[in-house]
Formats: C-alpha cells, sequence, structure tokens
C-alpha cells in the first residue's frame, strides 16, 4: 500500500509539472523557458524538479509526449460499430473542448511542428501514423456500409479536423480580432462547435442513424441540426 501509495503521489506531482512547464514553454518558446520558471510555476524548488526531470530537454519532450496522448485520446470514439454520426461528433467535441481548456498546449505543440518537429518527430512516425491508419480502416468500414460518402479521403479528413478545431487555439488572436471579442467566450466555443460539426459531418455525406443501434451513446452536447 505504500508502495502504490508513492506512485499515485509521483504520478500526480510529474502531471502537475507537465502542466506547469507546458504553459511555460508555450509563453517563452524552448529557449526562453528556465527549470526556475517551471519549478515556480509548479510551486516546486528547482531541485525537486531536477529530482523529476534531470534537464530541461528531458522535460520538454515529456511535455510534447503528453500532449500528444491527450491529443490523440478522442480518436477512441471511431470504432468500426459505432455510426459516423456519433462517432465524429463526439471526436469534434472533444477535440474542440481541448481547444478550449489547455490553448496553451495546442499553441505549444503547433510551434514544435513548425519547427519540423525536432523534439517528437519519432512520436509523429510511429505512434501517430499507426493511430490514423487505424482509424482510416475504421473510416472505410463506414463507407462500405453507407455510412459516410464513398469519396471521402479518409486520411485528410483527420487533416481537415485537426486545422478546423486546433485554430480556435493556435490563431485566437485572429479568430478574436475578426469577432470583436477581448477572448473566446463559452457562446463563442458552442458557435464554433456547432459550425465545425455541421460542416465536417454535411461534408462527408453523414446523416442522423436510421437505427438506435447504429448509434451508441450519442453526446448530449451536439445538437440535433448536426
Amino acid at each position: 500500500m505504500p508502495t502504490a501509495r508513492g506512485g499515485r503521489i509521483r504520478q500526480a506531482r510529474e502531471a502537475d509539472i507537465l502542466r506547469a512547464a507546458a504553459g511555460v514553454f508555450a509563453a517563452e518558446g524552448f529557449a526562453g523557458a528556465t527549470m526556475q520558471d517551471i519549478a515556480a510555476a509548479a510551486g516546486l524548488p528547482k531541485a525537486s524538479l531536477h529530482y523529476y526531470f534531470r534537464h530541461k530537454q528531458a522535460l520538454y519532450r515529456a511535455v510534447l509526449a503528453d500532449l500528444l496522448h491527450d491529443w490523440l485520446a478522442p480518436a477512441d470514439a471511431l470504432t468500426a460499430d459505432r455510426h459516423p454520426h456519433d462517432a465524429l461528433g463526439h471526436y469534434i467535441t472533444e477535440k474542440m473542448r481541448l481547444t478550449a481548456e489547455r490553448p496553451e498546449a495546442s499553441r505549444l505543440f503547433a510551434s514544435e511542428v513548425l519547427r519540423g518537429a525536432p523534439e517528437i518527430g519519432d512520436l509523429l512516425r510511429t505512434e501517430l501514423r499507426a493511430l490514423v491508419e487505424d482509424k482510416v480502416r475504421v473510416i472505410d468500414g463506414w463507407k462500405a456500409r453507407g455510412w459516410i460518402a464513398s469519396d471521402v479521403d479518409a486520411t485528410h479528413l483527420f487533416f481537415t479536423v485537426w486545422a478546423a478545431t486546433q485554430t480556435y487555439a493556435d490563431f485566437d488572436a485572429q479568430v478574436c480580432a475578426v469577432l470583436g471579442v477581448a477572448r473566446l467566450g463559452p457562446d463563442d466555443l458552442q458557435r464554433a462547435t456547432d459550425h465545425v460539426l455541421r460542416t465536417v459531418l454535411r461534408g462527408c455525406g453523414v446523416t442522423t442513424p436510421r437505427h438506435p443501434r447504429e448509434c451508441e451513446d450519442p453526446p448530449q452536447e451536439i445538437r440535433s441540426d448536426a
């Protein structure tokens, strides 16, 4: 029991450090961020931070790997037996929720990719690519069942969803300027979510399931006009 409790405490502490580090890296960049700044953001002495992560590059890679895991998790909703109206709807809604709740994480990830992904290129070429290939097979199965338009390019559909959802974090200054607001509020984000849902689902020829068994556990946040 003490060992298990110690493991949970360590995991919780590491999660706090990763979240604090994501904010500092997003604001200052890799070069500008310091371990002292990150320790202060995490509410830890610098020596304690070094106990968990020996140097800044190791912490940076851990932050990016953690972010990638979080961004990939919503794709678990895309399964062969789940209707795309429900599955894609849940996936898009979760992506928008992450964009709203962790904008600094999205911007940090985008910055890394714009630099050529020097720290996480291996993860993109392995874990991310494998996941997309697996979900492409799911979407191809939907096409075979007539649940989604046959001319949908499943791989590029992911690029479209990523661009449409993460732009509200990565380019929030541009979005806010056009909307004439200081920051995106809940109503703005709901409006954006509804728009992305309608655009993607209708563009893919997805209609409301004809039978309840085709759509399991429909997410409440998706409106009926999606």
